[in-house]
């Protein structure tokens, strides 16, 4: 069992380099680095089982792959990294199907509007390199400090806002401000339709400024996503890095990645009506 996942992560692996190769999800990650003028000179991947249940006559194995990418652009080289749980289904010894987990998109409270803030406006000196650095530390790992959620894209993106010095607010108000204590949290924290309004229209908490284009963004600053285009936003990340373009690399949990190119053009979750907010989060207030 465990030589043919070997085998298979194997195969995975070198259908990255073949172009003649049908494989759509292969396909997206090509057409966005020839986009970019880069290259992937270079990919290696570790997989981990995490799970194996027995329904007779099958056993289901789900495991987790941790891909890096070695990315040539203009004289510059990085590495992009990527965790995907995937599942492979065994009749006996024989592999009859693999899949990816595709994360949930999120909805709980997504329809919860977020109160206006009447409190005294909280000032901050926001560090962004600590942001940066905290995003680094975590971004395939999980702070003990604080509750972990099976999307946990916003709470990520919290938690790095909050260690570059912006503090909390609206405790204990789910509907108010930007918050999470022990095992209570406001929405704005955790929902990333909630973090999008706050971000437009906080007075008091979090002070940000919607930019056009990504490439207005700093280190530090936040990108929201609607991938469906239908104004509900499921989706947050944090900037860490600039390619060699001036554009934005990402950092983000629920499918884990690091250095990630921002528009997610190579996501399953992409589709073409997907829409993108830009927050630049101003540095004093």
């Amino acid at each position: 069992m465990r030589k043919q996942l070997h085998d298979l992560l194997y195969e995975r692996i070198r259908h990255f380099f073949v172009s003649d190769v049908s494989d759509e999800e292969m396909e997206r990650k090509r057409k966005l680095l020839a986009k970019r003028n880069a290259k992937l000179v270079k990919c290696e991947g570790k997989g981990t089982i995490i799970e194996k249940k027995h329904i007779a006559p099958y056993t289901f194995v789900r495991y987790v792959v941790h891909f890096r990418f070695f990315i040539w652009q203009s004289g510059w080289m990085y590495v992009e990294e990527q965790q995907e749980v995937r599942e492979a289904v065994f009749e006996g010894r024989e592999l009859v199907s693999h899949r990816l987990v595709l994360p949930t998109i999120e909805t709980e409270q997504i329809e919860k509007k977020e109160e206006r803030d009447d409190d005294e406006r909280i000032r901050y000196t926001y560090d962004r390199l600590a942001a940066v650095r905290y995003a680094e530390i975590w971004w395939n790992d999980y702070n003990p400090a604080f509750h972990t959620f099976s999307v946990d894209c916003t709470n990520f993106v919290s938690q790095c806002l909050h260690a570059g010095g912006i503090p909390m607010m609206g405790y204990p108000n789910k509907t108010k401000g930007w918050w999470t204590r022990k095992n209570d949290w406001s929405y704005t924290w955790t929902v990333a339709h909630a973090f999008r309004w706050y971000l437009s229209g906080s007075k008091t908490g979090i002070q940000a400024i919607e930019k056009k284009s990504p490439e207005q963004l700093s280190l530090g600053d936040v990108i929201c996503y609607d991938f469906q285009g239908d104004g509900r936003f499921d989706h947050t990340t944090i900037v860490v890095a600039k390619d060699k373009q001036g554009m934005p690399l990402v950092n983000a949990h629920t499918s884990n990645s690091r250095m990630r190119y921002w528009s997610y053009e190579d996501s399953t979750a992409y589709t073409s009506n997907i829409q993108y907010k830009f927050f630049h989060i101003i540095d004093h207030i």
